[in-house]
Order: structure tokens, then sequence, then C-alpha cells
């Protein structure tokens, strides 16, 4: 399944990229969730973040990164993933904009059967639709 999600914000890029540590992670945070922070290196490739949900241990890692004149990016895919989950890549984009910057969310994921990703796509697409709020209100 594949989810893109486009945030408009004020701050410049760099700014934005400066943003993206802990202290976001854990706002981004959907407020339902028991979301504890094992682990959070940071979003360079190489990097590691573990998350605890549901007694369910998350790990992912960040496999590319990169700063060009227009953009900034990073991808982390999941290493070990909670059930049901199978597969999870994401790709965070934060570009140049004439006033600001853009935030994109660009995941793919896969559950174990194409009736579980159907039932679990509305549920990621609210979790990342609602951080659009959040980024607006930390980054303007």
């Amino acid at each position: 399944m594949h989810i893109l999600i486009e945030t408009p914000v004020q701050q410049d890029y760099q700014r934005v990229w400066n943003g993206f540590n802990a202290d976001l992670f854990l706002q981004l945070k959907p407020p339902f969730l028991p979301l504890q922070l094992l682990r959070f290196d940071g979003s360079e490739t190489g990097d590691e973040v573990h998350i605890k949900i549901f007694n369910q241990i998350w790990e992912a890692s960040i496999i590319a990164h990169g700063n060009t004149p227009n953009e900034i990016f990073f991808t982390d895919v999941g290493k070990k993933l909670p059930f049901p989950l199978k597969t999870w890549r994401h790709h965070h984009r934060i570009l140049k904009a004439p006033t600001g910057s853009i935030i994109i969310d660009d995941i793919q994921f896969t559950t174990f059967s194409k009736l579980t990703d159907y039932v679990f796509y509305p549920l990621f697409y609210l979790q990342f639709a609602a951080r659009k709020k959040i980024y607006q209100r930390v980054f303007g």
C-alpha cells in the first residue's frame, strides 16, 4: 500500500531538517498509541529508531539520506515490525519552497494479506494526515 502526504510549512527547509529530532518524533505520536521511544540515533544513514507499541518492538534503520540545494531527505525501513506489518518503508522529504518548505511523507507498507493491507490503510493514512497539524504548529 502507498500513502503520500504533503504538508507546507513556513520555515526554511534547513531549519525544518534541524527540527527532525527525538522531541518531534514524540510529538508526532498518535495520542491513542502507548508508544515508548527506546532508541533514536537520528535521521542519517546507519541511524536506528526503536519503539515499543502495545508491548511489540518496532525497529527501523535509516538506509539513505541526502541533501541538495532544494531538498533534504531520509528513508527508514522496518527491520523488526509489529504484527501485522510485513514491510515498511518511509521516505521523508523536505523540499525548498518559495515561502518555506514542503514536508512529504511517502510511505509504503504491506501486512500479511491484501485484506489487512486495506484494513490498515485508513488507519495509517489518518495517523500520518494528523501529522500535518503538528508539522504546521512546530514549523509555522
